[in-house]
């Protein structure tokens, strides 16, 4: 009996399908919209991307977008003492076209995820070779390196997640900038030449 009911339905969306095009229509852009990952509303984390020019350098970041959705970030839902894709979905990666240093390390051209490790007081960003990751694989056999971030408080809440690259003024240099919630944080660097 559940065999037939199954395939009477089928064959009733099948016609519904084939004779009434508004209904083809939906079911396209429902199928289409299901392959994006997306639901019928809006983008929870839509992608973007940021781009800079320091000192000769092209540099991007590419990154999914959550937002604050009044829930606490920092501490609850992003815990403090584990690594964190800053974004969603897929890992967030930055590629640059010259090698980059930063405080102790020398970053060379190419393209990395990035990661980060939040505590109360120190946050850590980790270079990773894996630039396909999916945001929660993280696989610290292919670290690059890793550096400690600059931490200010935000005088105003920051609803989306946001990446800036900041050339640094009037000197040489600029820094790779993450705000969300009331968090602010900066990882300087100057480019080789």
């Amino acid at each position: 009996m559940r065999r037939q009911l199954a395939f009477l339905c089928v064959v009733s969306l099948f016609l519904v399908i084939v004779r009434v095009p508004p209904a083809m229509a939906w079911v396209r852009n429902s199928l289409a919209q299901f392959r994006q990952g997306q639901s019928t509303g809006s983008v929870l984390s839509p992608r973007d991307r940021t781009d800079g020019q320091v000192d000769g350098a092209t540099l991007s970041i590419a990154y999914g977008r959550p937002s604050m959705r009044g829930r606490t970030i920092f501490g609850s839902l992003v815990p403090y003492g584990r690594v964190w894709c800053p974004g969603a979905d897929q890992c967030t990666t930055l590629s640059t076209d010259r090698d980059l240093q930063f405080a102790g390390m020398r970053l060379p051209a190419g393209e990395y995820s990035l990661w980060m490790e939040p505590t109360e007081s120190v946050w850590t960003l980790i270079f990773n070779s894996d630039q396909h990751a999916f945001h929660t694989r993280y696989d610290p056999r292919l670290d690059v390196g890793k550096i400690t971030l600059q931490k200010q408080v935000s005088p105003s809440a920051i609803e989306r997640l946001t990446f800036t690259i900041e050339p640094s003024h009037p000197g040489p240099g600029g820094a790779l900038v993450m705000a969300w919630e009331t968090t602010r944080v900066s990882a300087p660097f100057t480019v080789i030449r």
